[in-house]
């Protein structure tokens, strides 16, 4: 379907996964400007940064000065009631050639408390009418004109009038006097003042909220209802046993969660378990105690990792614990020859092997399990649902046990993840890491001696770059270049890992970093999970703000590992007043929860449920802590449709949902 006459704006929307006019209403803006007069009779009164709308004129041709590599055009503006402003534009050197003098203008600036002027935003000639006040402003292609994009919306949002159908049963609109679905969009794209937006913007979150929460209970009903009658029960006094077997005691939130773990194998319906807790809070502990559960019971268990580093890492931490134990533990990765690979799936086919660990590999069609009772996956965001559900499927209705490092809520996990139950770890098993964190310039004198403190006192350095390779197109460092820079300045010391590597060179890398031969090792965010090394004391991620905060608070986790005080530094050379912002969340906190929080705060759009869905949810309209209470009345009213499925008027609503969920049910 050829939505414009121009190829070259069709080939545009086809990069932008935009094929039909549906496609076209739905890509909303992504922040409205408002040019609403302000009244500024009180400027004077007025926070530093308050946004201003003026009309008036042009008093006088602007100044022009620079300082450096900035500029600075500034100009004398009279609004109608005969007051003047001074305005500041900073680096807008073509506006001494376009601003006209005693020429009607409308601008919005940006109050500078310090100085008592005005900073420009926006300039538009001419009075803007009332009802055009409100601006759209879309995320678009380059090339893409805005006002070619606002042409398309608006003939789509004709094309589509009597067609597009409420997805919202009609008892719930009424119940929260809810727009239909078409007029909902037209006040979105085309407001006449910001409530239109709020208005809009109410129907299209509901509506999100409640099909994501109907699809969480279609899975959770369909997973509950798995049940296997055949299963022994786990003798809870042997794996106290275990438990007093270890050389650690556990926190109370890990005993909580391994008695709710135990209750779900127990229970003849299938186990479908989260278990959330900050980096170092001792999910893997808990993974091995339900393991040894469920060994107990003559099952077999998987424990799927997304790295070979990682699953290695577990591998060995399993093995540690099992010791003593009548527990055979195998490791499943790609890097295994044919021969390894060979002897282990026979042995794990004929159940000669109670746990095996391993990533993908797990879950190929001829890995097959004489007993597969227990799954667990951990870093579950890495994996999309089919991918689990290929796992689970390997044993007649095998447990499942998510695990994430990302932590949240447990409120919010409840809507969130509502078809799962929710095990949450907060406390730390011995003294919380002491981790400072600071922003820092790459050019900063201390930033090499920091690096050569670590390295001479025997510690190890990670260095983070978002890229492996160098991008013309945008400014981030890449590791390369960083491993390049780094190999110049410390000779001999430095090591490179990254997804291009081949197993052998990144095994080989990690074994000198862990060993010292070379303590500096520079990467991609590979390292976020599966590498633990006790003496890293200090982390210098680049281009951060590439990062989310929920990544970076991972990546932060790597030092510190054994007590000791470490460092992150966030190497940062631009000043955007937002990305700072960002920031300075992770070096004001280092609470996971409330890092996590705060990133979905800021999260923009992204894709929702279905097959796609991995790891904490993304949605196009609906923002899980501002919108948290629309959010819970959606959930609330997706059980109420679910316990009265026979009505009529849900039977549309119901049809979708349960559709687009069929294959990822568990069953």
């Amino acid at each position: 379907m050829k939505l414009t006459e121009s190829p070259r704006l069709n080939f545009y929307l086809q990069e932008m996964g935009v094929f039909t006019y549906e496609d076209v209403v739905l890509h909303l803006p992504r922040r409205y400007e408002s040019f609403a007069l302000t009244d500024i009779s009180g400027i004077h009164l007025f926070q530093d940064k308050q946004r201003v709308v003026l009309y008036g004129k042009i008093l006088e041709r602007p100044r022009y000065r620079r300082f450096g590599k900035t500029s600075l055009v500034s100009f004398w503006f009279r609004t109608e009631d005969g007051r003047d402003h001074e305005i500041e534009a900073w680096n807008r050197d073509y506006l001494t050639k376009t601003i006209e003098v005693e020429q009607d203008y409308t601008l919005r600036a940006s109050y500078d408390a310090k100085k008592h002027c005005l900073n420009l935003l926006t300039l538009r000639k001419g009075k803007i009418p009332e009802e055009e006040s409100i601006i759209p402003i879309y995320t678009l292609p380059s090339d893409y004109p805005d006002h070619a994009w606002r042409m398309l919306v608006k003939k789509a949002l004709t094309q589509l009038e009597g067609k597009m159908e409420d997805i919202v049963p009609p008892s719930l609109r009424a119940k929260y006097r809810l727009l239909p679905r078409l007029e909902a969009l037209w006040k979105c794209h085309f407001p006449k003042k910001m409530e239109d937006v709020r208005l809009g913007l109410r129907v299209l979150k509901y509506e999100e909220a409640l099909t994501f929460s109907l699809k969480n209970q279609w899975i959770r009903k369909a997973n509950k209802i798995i049940a296997n009658k055949k299963r022994s029960k786990i003798d809870v006094h042997l794996v106290g046993g275990f438990v007093r077997s270890l050389p650690y005691p556990l926190t109370g939130d890990q005993k909580k969660a391994v008695r709710e773990g135990l209750t779900d194998m127990n229970d003849p319906t299938l186990m479908y378990r989260l278990l959330q807790g900050d980096v170092g809070t001792g999910k893997t502990l808990v993974a091995a105690i339900l393991l040894y559960g469920n060994c107990l019971r003559k099952e077999q268990g998987a424990l799927l990792a997304p790295t070979d580093a990682l699953a290695r890492q577990h591998y060995e931490s399993l093995s540690k614990m099992f010791e003593g134990f009548p527990v055979r533990v195998a490791l499943l990765v790609g890097s295994l020859s044919a021969k390894e690979k060979s002897e282990l799936l026979g042995k794990l086919s004929c159940g000669e092997i109670d746990i095996v660990v391993g990533t993908h590999a797990l879950f190929s069609k001829n890995v097959q399990y004489q007993n597969l009772g227990f799954v667990i996956i951990d870093e579950q965001h890495k994996f999309g649902v089919n991918q689990r559900r290929l796992l689970c499927e390997k044993g007649d209705a095998a447990d499942l046990l998510l695990m994430s490092a990302t932590p949240i809520p447990r409120t919010l996990a409840t809507s969130m993840y509502g078809d799962l139950d929710v095990s949450t770890l907060s406390e730390f098993p011995s003294s919380k890491r002491s981790v400072l964190t600071k922003i820092v310039s790459p050019k900063a004198k201390g930033l090499l001696k920091e690096v050569a403190s670590s390295v001479g006192n025997d510690r190890r350095v990670y260095i983070v770059a978002p890229q492996i390779e160098k991008n013309a197109e945008d400014k981030n460092a890449s590791a390369e270049e960083v491993f390049a820079q780094y190999s110049a300045l410390f000779p001999g010391l430095v090591t490179l890992l990254h997804g291009k590597m081949s197993q052998e060179e990144k095994d080989a890398s990690i074994e000198a970093f862990k060993h010292g031969e070379k303590p500096i090792l520079v990467a991609t965010s590979v390292i976020e999970v599966g590498i633990d090394v006790p003496k890293a004391n200090l982390i210098l991620i680049y281009s951060p703000t590439h990062f989310g905060l929920a990544s970076l608070h991972q990546l932060r986790g790597r030092v510190g590992r054994n007590g000791e005080e470490a460092k992150c530094l966030l190497v940062y050379e631009r000043n955007d007043e937002e990305e700072l912002d960002r920031l300075n969340v992770l070096v004001q906190s280092d609470d996971g929860f409330k890092i996590a929080e705060e990133d979905m705060k800021r999260r923009g759009p992204g894709e929702i449920s279905g097959v796609k869905q991995s790891g904490i949810p993304e949605f196009h309209f609906v923002n899980l802590i501002e919108d948290f209470k629309m959010f819970e009345c959606a959930r609330a009213d997706a059980q109420t449709i679910v316990e009265d499925q026979n009505n009529p008027e849900y039977r549309k609503i119901i049809a979708s949902t349960k559709a687009e969920t069929e294959s990822v049910a568990f069953a």
